[in-house]
This record gives C-alpha cells, sequence and structure tokens, in this order.
C-alpha cells in the first residue's frame, strides 16, 4: 500500500496525499513554503481522499493565494543576523525564570530558526522556542515563553486555557494581539 501519492489540481497545482496514522478524519492542510498535503486516515483510500481535495479547490484556491503573499513577504524582508548561541542562552534563560515564577515544569526545550512559529508545547512537554523571539520586545518574549509554559498543563486554545493565562497574566488577551502584529517569517540569518 502506498504511503503517499502527487496528485495536480487545476488552479491549485501539487497536492500531496499522504497516509497518516495519526489522522482519524481526512484533513487538509496548507503551510508556507510546503504547499497543500492531505492526511489520509488507515481505512479511508486515496481515490476518495483524492475526490474530496478536488471537490475542495476553490477554498484552496482562496486560502492558497493568502499563503503565496506570506510566502512572498518572507522573500521580500531583509534579514537581520542573530546569533544562535547567543539567542539560545537567553531563551533558556527566561524559560527556567518564567516557569519558576509561576511553577510550571517542563521536560526538555530545544531552540530553532522556524519560520512559521513562536514557539510550541509537545504532548510531553517539550517546548521548543523561535530564536527570533530575541528581537521581540522583552514582554512579547515573555508573553510568548509564558503561553508555550500554560500549554503544559492545557494542551489547546480554548476556555480553561485562556482562564490560566489570564491568572497568570492579566494583561494576555492585549499581549495576544501584540504578537499577531509581529511575524516570525523572515528577518534572520543564522551566525
Amino acid at each position: 500500500m502506498a504511503h503517499s501519492t502527487t496528485i495536480i489540481i487545476q488552479g491549485v497545482g501539487h497536492v500531496l496525499l499522504e497516509r497518516s496514522t495519526r489522522a482519524k478524519h481526512l484533513n487538509i492542510t496548507i503551510k508556507p513554503f510546503k504547499g497543500v498535503r492531505v492526511a489520509v486516515p488507515q481505512g479511508f483510500s486515496f481515490k476518495k481522499a483524492e475526490q474530496i481535495a478536488r471537490s475542495k479547490a476553490g477554498w484552496l484556491k482562496t486560502h492558497l493565494g493568502r499563503i503565496r503573499k506570506i510566502e512572498e513577504e518572507y522573500s521580500a524582508i531583509p534579514r537581520v543576523q542573530i546569533d544562535r548561541k547567543a539567542a539560545s542562552e537567553i531563551l533558556k534563560s527566561r524559560l527556567e525564570a518564567i516557569a519558576q515564577k509561576h511553577g510550571y515544569t517542563y521536560n526538555r526545550v530545544t531552540i530553532r530558526n522556524q519560520k512559521t512559529r513562536w514557539g510550541s508545547c509537545s504532548e510531553k512537554n517539550n517546548i521548543s522556542l523561535n530564536m527570533k523571539l530575541t528581537l521581540l520586545p522583552d514582554t512579547l518574549r515573555d508573553y510568548i515563553i509564558l503561553h508555550e509554559l500554560v500549554h503544559t498543563k492545557v494542551k489547546n486554545h480554548g476556555k480553561g486555557f485562556w482562564e490560566e493565562m489570564v491568572r497568570v497574566e492579566p494583561e494576555a488577551r492585549e499581549l495576544a494581539k501584540q504578537v499577531r502584529q509581529h511575524s516570525c517569517l523572515g528577518w534572520v540569518e543564522c551566525r
């Protein structure tokens, strides 16, 4: 049985159909620089997945336009150099301080140069932080770190998550708005 195949949808382009052991339902995603991916759950035929993907061509075209705009903006942004080692030291230090201040625990931390995410927290409470956080104002950097630490307790962005965020940072919603004004795409070259 094939694990993946690529189809072409007119006006959309290449679409990757990929078997997923984790997917419970057919899932279509569009990511900058990666394109369209259809996660096909076990027991779901590629033929049926292709039919559904083709039926979503209009939706895909709309969203691909927005993704392509993000890719163009990324390509046009001038690059700033950042020292990976210094960024790692700063972020690990802030993570530890904020975790201790608010009583959170986490497993491992990794510092990466990511294109589309400021940070993430895995199911095992491993935290990944984008080294570009060091270019943000300190209040926004610390807010994002706290955001990931809250995910060690609440794994989604539902009501419980925001209740916990506001409990530890009363300005959480305003800070979230400010973060959305900053793109983590581009502007960094690693040294």
